[in-house]
């Protein structure tokens, strides 16, 4: 008994000890953030890695939600005549939700693994030891640009996917079941608010963006220098990202929508 005690104990101090290290973390990288500003050109090189190559599977993602809302709201709609609201039904769906949440999560897959495992060879085959002996700070020239990047990424690739998912959802409920294009679109603009549905989605979406860079970005420069730290490394990042994306979206959307 008192063994299994000892162990839970361990773990729970391994835990906090962890993450002290990564509250500590958070604030290089913030100060590397900054200082890396001046340097634009670092950033755009990472927008291009984290940004650009994660577009393709945002947009063809976020093409099959919108079809599936599309045919899954207009199921239920019709059962109360109520088809003309189809456009409304998707578009706050994707805005207020899935937009910013699934593109987060297909984020951390891909972009987030990828950064995590940079990072861990760079420690792995020493280059960051390397940057520190030749007085060149590594939060400066590698943390932060890529934190930089993965802030302003994931609110674009958000806003991409709900913009293609309210066109997915359009081509079903205009090409497959005839509503009215006009219909459509014209209760989407006239149910959609700009501040308590679109703003929100924006929050929603670079308050994730922290989260996911965050986590990724720590789990590298924390990684073990083996195949096996940086393997276990990557996959903490998907796991940790993954939930830490669900736990914050139900605390905004509670705080957003709830009355709280």
């Amino acid at each position: 008994m008192m063994d299994w005690i000892a162990r839970i104990g361990g773990s729970g101090l391994r835990y906090l000890g962890r993450l002290g290290q990564s509250v500590l973390f958070m604030f290089q990288m913030l100060s590397g953030a900054f200082r890396c500003l001046p340097r634009f050109s670092l950033v755009i090189q990472q927008l291009y890695a984290v940004g650009v190559l994660t577009m393709l599977i945002i947009l063809v993602s976020g093409l099959f939600v919108g079809m599936v809302l599309g045919l899954q709201g207009y199921y239920q709609l019709v059962n109360f005549s109520a088809e003309s609201s189809l456009g409304l039904v998707v578009a706050l769906f994707l805005v207020r939700e899935l937009g910013p949440v699934l593109s987060a999560l297909l984020f951390a897959g891909r972009a987030g693994s990828a950064l995590t495992a940079e990072i861990g060879l760079m420690k792995a085959t020493e280059q960051l030891s390397a940057m520190e002996m030749m007085a060149v700070d590594p939060m400066q020239r590698v943390i932060g640009p890529r934190f930089v990047a993965g802030l302003i990424a994931l609110p674009i690739l958000a806003a991409m996917m709900s913009a293609i998912g309210v066109i997915g959802g359009y081509l079903i409920g205009y090409g497959l079941f005839g509503v009215d294009a006009g219909v459509y679109w014209s209760s989407m603009q006239a149910g959609v608010d700009l501040v308590d549905d679109v703003l929100n989605g924006v929050i929603k979406s670079i308050v994730f963006g922290f989260i996911v860079t965050w986590v990724a970005l720590f789990e590298g420069y924390d990684a073990l220098p083996t195949s096996e730290g940086v393997s276990r490394a990557t996959t903490r990042t998907v796991v940790t990202s993954s939930l830490a994306i669900l736990g914050s979206d139900f605390i905004l959307t509670a705080l957003m929508f709830g009355g709280l």
